[in-house]
């Protein structure tokens, strides 16, 4: 099943008195552990393997753990009901988590908190859903957070408990917020293919997106770079309606877009999760990505994101993919 895959820890190479240079992300290596090797967690296992790091991770069914035992990748089940071996972690020089937090609190820290207390790096994937509504406005990681939506109030408990860890311990923290996730087998190329795109009218709606590669390469840049910790709107350059990306995607497949549907129709046919996504609207700036860690998105809007996705063959496929913004 991929738990005993994997190697001894590589250890950090000394930096004393050289810092690394931020086009140069492998001058730092060590071993990585992920809870939630899921989609953004395998984008950015699979680049810190190809940047030199030992990678480990979570996986929550024997059949994924089997399968990334395939590509080498060590796997340990977790589902959050009980702890992780102590063997797992003990190497481990940093730790990123994607799990979402339960409405008892987050299931890593309240299981596996006591084997993370060497780590010297400790990263948490959370969502730009704790700024809540701003009307559209443009946000930065200087704005308050107010988070109206249950998820997103856990979310922002979460990424207290881990900034309070790092306190404890002396790690590292770095907390991503990021907004609606998309990449191959996961965008509105899919949604149309598979028949489930909708163009909703809601006037002055506006979300923010990241493609999945663009994720990894920030996390990878946060972790390589010496830094002090922070906060990151992990997000690209144009926020926009759903409705104008699921018109993108039909131009690229050549197929007409489908009818535009008031906001009040559609609402009364979503569930509520899906509904309440469209109760906040926001644009998120990302500057500090690329002031501080110096990032340049490989996708800057998702007209180059789709664009890419829809040249590599990749819509269509069966994979489930998000009717909204993943996380807010």
């Amino acid at each position: 099943m991929g738990n005993a895959r994997g190697g001894t820890a590589v250890r950090a190479k000394n930096m004393v008195g050289k810092e690394p240079r931020r086009d140069d992300p492998d001058k730092v290596t060590g071993r990585l552990f992920i809870f939630g090797v899921g989609f953004s967690g395998l984008e950015i296992a699979r680049l810190a393997r190809a940047g030199g790091w030992t990678v480990a991770g979570t996986v929550t069914t024997p059949d994924k753990a089997e399968r990334l035992g395939v590509e080498g990748m060590e796997t340990h089940l977790f589902d959050g009901t009980k702890s992780l071996p102590e063997a797992a972690l003990a190497q481990a020089t940093h730790i990123l988590s994607s799990v979402p937090p339960q409405p008892t609190g987050d299931p890593v820290l309240q299981r596996c908190a006591r084997l993370l207390r060497q780590a010297r790096w400790l990263g948490y994937l959370s969502t730009t859903g704790v700024y809540s509504d701003t009307g559209g406005t443009w946000v930065d990681e200087s704005a308050p957070t107010h988070p109206q939506q249950a998820r997103s109030i856990a979310r922002l408990a979460a990424e207290r408990a881990w900034q309070g860890l790092g306190l404890e311990t002396g790690a590292i923290v770095d907390i991503f917020r990021l907004p609606g996730i998309y990449g191959p087998g996961r965008s509105a190329l899919d949604q149309v293919s598979q028949g489930r795109a909708r163009r909703i009218d809601k006037p002055g709606q506006c979300f923010s997106r990241i493609h999945v590669a663009d994720i990894a390469a920030t996390v990878m840049a946060a972790i390589t770079l010496p830094s002090p910790g922070g906060i990151y709107n992990v997000a690209d350059d144009l926020p926009a309606p759903t409705r104008d990306i699921v018109e993108f995607a039909c131009e690229l497949l050549g197929v007409p877009a489908p009818p535009l549907t008031p906001w009040g129709q559609a609402a009364a046919a979503m569930g509520p999760m899906a509904r309440s996504f469209y109760t906040e609207s926001r644009k998120v700036r990302n500057d500090r990505i690329k002031q501080v860690l110096g990032v340049t998105l490989r996708y800057p809007t998702y007209r180059h994101g789709l664009q890419a996705i829809a040249a590599g063959g990749n819509a269509g496929n069966t994979a489930k993919s998000s009717a909204g913004p993943a996380r807010g």
